[in-house]
């Protein structure tokens, strides 16, 4: 079976202007693509920017798709008194059923990485520590 994650396919403006028709976002789904164990910054890349946008401020091509605006991870220190809260961001990636956003929009990314590394738990564990390592690197300073 293979896994899927959300990408939002959104019309260029342009297009739409000359056309003079109106269209509404929408999100489809799209086969996970592997990335690299050791790179967070890549993980995030393919499967966070998405939504939450490059720079992690919530503002990535499917945010106007969704019903509710993604996290601005580069905050979660700040609203935790200054303290990035790793336990909270591995819980929120390890859930299976948490629902993310106050809605299942945000895919449960803990059984996802678990399906790229096959039944290897260390290998989940340390795709886990390096997105979760990475999102710590974009904390506002």
């Amino acid at each position: 079976m293979r896994n899927r994650i959300v990408i939002s396919l959104i019309s260029s403006g342009i297009a739409l202007g000359v056309l003079g028709a109106q269209t509404t976002p929408f999100l489809k789904h799209v086969t996970l693509n592997r990335t690299s164990v050791t790179s967070g910054a890549e993980m995030f890349s393919q499967y966070c920017a998405v939504c939450h946008g490059v720079n992690g401020k919530g503002a990535g091509p499917a945010a106007v798709a969704l019903k509710k605006q993604p996290t601005d991870l580069t905050q979660l220190a700040a609203r935790n008194r200054g303290v990035y809260p790793e336990l909270s961001v591995l819980e929120t990636l390890s859930a299976k059923s948490l629902p993310a956003h106050g809605s299942q929009e945000m895919p449960m990314w803990g059984d996802l990485l678990k399906s790229l590394g096959g039944t290897e738990r260390d290998l989940v564990h340390l795709r886990l520590v390096n997105l979760i390592s990475h999102v710590k690197s974009l904390q506002a300073k």
